[in-house]
């Protein structure tokens, strides 16, 4: 759980997961435009890369081989399991 939420520390990882929430499946190449063109935020492909790492790891994205390109896919249902179960010893019946 605790390396879900270390990935979702840093902005640059949320706004990658917000884009591939957007639209499954880019590259590398793709997500780096969209950060820079869209974003504003200055990442070589390297630092983009890395970030991709540290998500894969954390199981909040898979990345698949498509020919050349590497396609990465975002795994919404282990964000919403982890959230879940972190959020549940706080939820109360007696709440409004």
């Amino acid at each position: 759980m605790d390396d879900v939420f270390k990935a979702l520390a840093d902005p640059v990882r949320r706004t990658i997961l917000e884009e591939l929430a957007r639209r499954d499946g880019q590259t590398l190449f793709e997500i780096c435009v969209l950060l820079i063109s869209v974003h504003q935020i200055t990442i070589s492909r390297q630092g983009a890369s890395k970030h991709l790492a540290v998500l894969e790891a954390a199981g909040l994205v898979e990345i698949v081989a498509d020919g050349r390109y590497r396609r990465h896919h975002l795994r919404a249902d282990h964000l919403t399991d982890t959230v879940t179960r972190w959020l549940a010893p706080f939820a109360r019946e007696d709440l409004p």
